[in-house]
């Protein structure tokens, strides 16, 4: 017995050496552990609680664009884009109310709403976004500007519906040779794609005539 009583006091010695050694290293490691893991609950506790309040003004806006309200509207639109800009309600919500601003006949408005939908949004919202600028800078006259909006990154699901809003421009613009180029690529694009979409580029096409 005293055999295993000796064994076990070896081991505790040499336990409290070792604790000597690396306690305060141990200690550390488990605090900051514990902290990320209460910081990381806090966080998403914190993203939870945005998203919640994004999500019922964001119903706000919605009822005032119903009611196309243009005031409600802008604020709804306003205080989404200022308090919970992380959201996606953010620039979802600046989407609908930039239709609705442009609707309105308030383009001022309506292109400010993309362009923080644009530089402020993520995937698809980002991508649609800078199609709408291209599509209200095409009905301004403004050629050069849409175009520079169909020069940015997107996503490959886009890629038929950039070239042949490109292909608007250049025909706006008066170069058909460039037109139809575009409208062709947008058509390999939607290539095995449903929706009446590669239709409507073959009637453009059509409407160009021949190639000179």
């Amino acid at each position: 017995m005293a055999h295993y009583d000796l064994e076990e006091q070896e081991q505790l010695d040499t336990l409290k050496t070792w604790w000597k050694m690396h306690g305060n290293l141990v200690t550390t490691v488990v605090t900051v552990f514990c902290l990320g893991v209460i910081a990381w609950q806090g966080w998403n506790w914190y993203q939870r609680g945005q998203s919640t309040q994004a999500s019922a003004i964001y119903a706000v806006l919605e009822q005032a664009v119903a009611a196309r309200d243009a005031q409600k509207i802008k604020a709804a639109a306003g205080e989404l884009a200022e308090k919970f800009g992380s959201t996606s309600y953010a620039s979802l919500g600046a989407l609908l109310a930039a239709k609705q601003s442009f609707e309105a006949g308030d383009l001022k408005t309506a292109k400010a709403q993309l362009v923080w939908a644009a530089d402020n949004g993520k995937d698809e919202v980002k991508d649609i976004a800078r199609l709408r600028l291209a599509a209200v800078a095409l009905d301004e006259k403004a050629y050069d500007e849409a175009l520079k909006q169909l020069e940015v990154g997107h996503s490959a699901i886009f890629d038929a519906r950039f070239l042949e809003l490109k292909g608007d421009i250049l025909v706006a613009q008066g170069k058909k040779v460039e037109a139809r180029a575009a409208y062709k690529a947008a058509q390999e694009k939607a290539m095995g794609k449903p929706g009446a979409g590669r239709e409507l580029l073959q009637q453009k096409l059509d409407s160009l005539g021949e190639a000179a």
